[in-house]
Parts: structure tokens; C-alpha cells; sequence
């Protein structure tokens, strides 16, 4: 009951970070939301470790870890809060979707692991048109949404790719002290790009921005790391997974409820695109093998 408790929670997390990312925005800036979250975050998870009494590895290995994770951090969320502000929240959750077809592809090329396989590659083209679809909708509402579009796209790929960095390197390390390590070497980075392109503190920031920051700072980032790291541990990766699945709609759905954002026949199909792109890249052989399996059946009765 606990573990599906703790799933429960990471898919309401995740389904609701993309709308608190875009309230984050508005109103401070961009570039102070994502330092103010990182900050709070780096904090929260601090006082966390201090009150558990983990310890946070300080090895070669470890402190590569801590680069690579906090790289990833901050060139990700930065495009991803970049492109936030031009595109709808549903948007960012249906393009960092793809972060599983992103992150197998590429581990099969700098891991050598796991070759992609047809099943796999088609779900790869199936996300590409999905992609395709919601590029080509985006560019018939302005330059800015298509902008906003693609940068997410790259936070997305930066972030698959630091993943993939991270388990090269294979430290062997605890979620807390992972994400400790990262933010701290990212929110120095965050706090230096916002006082060089800024360097303002907002005379007053809206309720909402604010709330979603802390919501960010403390839920998203320090809560939400850790439900990820219980569930991760006491459920197969498969499982895991279908967060990726559900997450999208549910940003969808809550960015049209409570942002009032449409929901396009275009945005529709290439969603449907592109979640059917990982259920075939993450569950392919499970919808093969019974059709291969009814096939050497016929033709052992007409034999």
C-alpha cells in the first residue's frame, strides 16, 4: 500500500510541475523562478540529509556525478523554463515525455546497451511524427511558439543525456546525496546567469508565482526526488514507466482547467503519437510475442 501510495503521489508530481512551472514565470522572471526553486530545493534536501544522517560521498566518482548532474540541471530546466514561457504548461509535459525514448537511444549508442530493436525503432519514429505534428502546429501560432517548443525539446535532451552520463560513471550513490551534490554545483550556476541577466529582486512577486515556487523548491524537487527513488526500488523499471504515459494527459487536462489553454485537434493527435511511440519503445515485445505466438499456432493447425 505504501509503494502504490508513493506511485500515486509521483504521478501527481509530475502531472502537475509543467502548470507550476509556467505560474513560476509570471510575474519574477523566468530566470529568478528557476534560481528561487533550485535554491529552495538545495536547502530542503540539506536539512533532509542532516535530519536522516546520510552521508554524501566526496570520491572522484562522486564528485563527477555531482558535475554531471548539476550540468544537466542547469542546461535542462533552463531551456525547459525558457521555453515555458511561450508554450502551454501541457506542452512541456508532452515534449519531456519523450525523456525514455531519449535516454534509451542514447544509452544504445555511448552505452552500448540494449540494441535498439524494431520495436523500439518504430516507437522512436512514432514519437519523431508526434514531434513532428506539434512542431508544425506550433509554427502556425508564431516563431515564439515554436521557439518555446524546440528549447524544451533541448532541455529535454540534455537532461536525457545527463542521465545517461551519470550511469556511465556508475557511482554507486544515494538519491539524497546525488541530489544534494547536483543542485549544489547548479544553483551557484543558476544564481550567477540570473545576477549577470538580471540581478533584480522582484519588488513583489504575484501569490501564485510565489506559491509555485515553494511548491517547486520543496515538493517537486526534494519530495518528489525521493518518492521517485522509493518507487524506483520496490517496483520493476516497466511499471515505472507508465508514469511517462500518464503524466502528459494529465498536464494537458490541467492546463486547460485551470490556465485556460486549448487543447488543439493537432496537439491531440501528436500526443497520441508520441505516448503510442513509448508504449511500443517500453512495452513492444509484450504486444509481439502473443501475436507470434497466435501466428505459430494457425500454422501448426493448418499443418
Amino acid at each position: 500500500m505504501k509503494t502504490k501510495l508513493a506511485y500515486l503521489g509521483l504521478i501527481a508530481i509530475w502531472g502537475t510541475t509543467p502548470l507550476a512551472i509556467k505560474w513560476s514565470t509570471e510575474g519574477p522572471g523566468y530566470l529568478f523562478g528557476i534560481a528561487g526553486r533550485m535554491s529552495l530545493g538545495l536547502a530542503f534536501v540539506c536539512l533532509i540529509i542532516a535530519v536522516i544522517r546520510t552521508p554524501v560521498p566526496w570520491h572522484r566518482r562522486a564528485l563527477l556525478t555531482y558535475l554531471a548532474g548539476g550540468l544537466g540541471i542547469y542546461f535542462a530546466m533552463g531551456s525547459v523554463y525558457w521555453g515555458a514561457q511561450f508554450v502551454p504548461s501541457g506542452w512541456v509535459s508532452v515534449v519531456f515525455g519523450l525523456s525514455p525514448i531519449l535516454t534509451g537511444a542514447m544509452a544504445a549508442v555511448l552505452l552500448r546497451e540494449d540494441a535498439l530493436s524494431p520495436h523500439k525503432i518504430l516507437g522512436i519514429v512514432m514519437g519523431v511524427v508526434g514531434l513532428t505534428v506539434i512542431f508544425g502546429h506550433g509554427a502556425t501560432l508564431g516563431s515564439t511558439f515554436l521557439l518555446g517548443a524546440v528549447a524544451v525539446l533541448v532541455g529535454t535532451a540534455c537532461h536525457s543525456l545527463s542521465s545517461v552520463v551519470i550511469k556511465r560513471i556508475d557511482a554507486q550513490i544515494g538519491g539524497f546525496a546525488s541530489t544534494a551534490g547536483s543542485l549544489a554545483c547548479a544553483v551557484p550556476l543558476l544564481l550567477l546567469t540570473w545576477y549577470l541577466a538580471d540581478g533584480s529582486v522582484p519588488e513583489q512577486i504575484p501569490l501564485l508565482a510565489a506559491a509555485s515556487i515553494v511548491y517547486l523548491g520543496f515538493i517537486a524537487s526534494a519530495i518528489g526526488f525521493a518518492l521517485y527513488y522509493y518507487v524506483l526500488r520496490r517496483m520493476d523499471v516497466s511499471r515505472l514507466s507508465l508514469i511517462a504515459l500518464i503524466t502528459p494527459v494529465i498536464a494537458l487536462l490541467l492546463g486547460n482547467v485551470l490556465n485556460d489553454e486549448s487543447i488543439s485537434g493537432a496537439i491531440v493527435a501528436g500526443t497520441t503519437f508520441i505516448v503510442a511511440g513509448l508504449v511500443l519503445y517500453e512495452f513492444g515485445p509484450r504486444f509481439v510475442r502473443p501475436i507470434a505466438d497466435v501466428r505459430r499456432l494457425r500454422l501448426r493447425v493448418i499443418r
